[in-house]
């Protein structure tokens, strides 16, 4: 295990989306709960432009995109549907600089990735831009360009932080089997070339700097472990309850090169929590499958949700983020 892995993560944090409007009460929230690894929250209840397509098009230099009935669509210009994007985002900061007064620390910050906003946006003739090779080339530019920027304001506001950059790429899978649906739904867009993709991956978290570490995050089954190894992502988040014997080696191999897990282990909308060690019960199993050391779990694993907790109430969302917090203590003092 890395020495940048253990100090650039903590032990547990959110995945990025929490219920209700109020800016600085979910960054109070975020902020107060992981005391060692915060997150800048995403509202999307405000409404378009604060869902995570929105925000992450609101983020791009010289693309431009704005609400049609079939979803977001690049334009000419910024609109109002951009700048309500950037006037929320503007407010989210403000609230993380308040709450984040003399923080010093790994700070998660999230995004959509290249290629589930290639999935999501539309051309100007409605296809997605996911069927031009070249506009998904300037898509994956522009994102790179406007997440250094983004990363730059983080570290301004808050100058003792060490920003973890994470992309959002639910899409991923669909897009490297050809299953994104095209706009007539008759038909799927093509598989994109595996390297491609990786090429895309690694350009836009080319974005951080200072050494400082890029995530990747997937809540579909499937995630392709190995490939975003390959492509040089320092910790991968996933839905842990989606994972199949058929991920043990590539889970294994993760976690002995170094690669964080960020393990989805409480459910992202209301349920019954368990106890804290039984929310981290199947992560010792694993652990135990794999003959990999007991000592190296707290080390090789953050706690999170399985997924945002827009969709959960209010109450129970703050209960789900206090379980990520009891259960990584309950992994680290109880390893086996």
């Amino acid at each position: 295990m890395s020495e940048n892995s253990q100090t650039a993560f903590g032990p547990a944090t959110g995945v990025g989306s929490l219920p209700g409007d109020d800016a600085r009460e979910a960054v109070k929230t975020a902020t107060g709960t992981f005391e060692d690894f915060p997150f800048l929250p995403e509202l999307p209840a405000r409404g378009p432009g604060a869902d995570m397509i929105g925000r992450t098009a609101g983020m791009l230099v010289e693309l431009y995109a704005r609400v049609e009935p079939s979803g977001w669509r690049l334009g000419d210009r910024p609109g109002r549907d951009t700048k309500r994007a950037r006037a929320w985002l503007g407010e989210d900061l403000d609230a993380l600089e308040e709450f984040t007064q003399g923080y010093q620390g790994p700070l998660k910050v999230q995004a959509v990735g290249p290629w589930t906003l290639a999935a999501a946006l539309e051309l100007r003739g409605g296809e997605a831009v996911l069927s031009d090779p070249g506009a998904c080339r300037d898509l994956a530019a522009s994102l790179a360009e406007g997440l250094r920027l983004h990363l730059a304001e983080i570290r301004r506001r808050v100058p003792g932080a060490r920003p973890v950059l994470q992309l959002d790429e639910p899409s991923l899978t669909a897009v490297l089997r050809g299953q994104v649906r095209s706009a007539s739904g008759y038909r799927t867009h093509r598989a994109v070339d595996r390297q491609l993709v990786e090429a895309a991956l690694r350009e836009v978290a080319g974005a951080q700097s200072g050494g400082d570490p890029v995530v990747v995050h997937s809540c579909a089954p499937d995630v392709p472990f190995a490939l975003l190894r390959r492509a040089g992502f320092a910790g991968i988040s996933f839905d842990f309850s989606l994972l199949t014997e058929r991920d043990d080696d590539a889970i294994g191999e993760a976690a002995e090169s170094g690669t964080r897990l960020l393990a989805g282990v409480v459910p992202g909308t209301d349920a019954a929590l368990s106890d804290p060690a039984g929310s981290v019960m199947g992560v010792r199993t694993l652990w135990r499958r794999l003959g990999l050391r007991p000592e190296l779990l707290a080390e090789a694993v953050t706690v999170t949700p399985s997924c945002g907790l827009a969709g959960a109430s209010p109450a129970y969302a703050r209960r789900a983020l206090a379980q990520c917090v009891r259960a990584a203590r309950s992994l680290a003092d109880n390893p086996e």
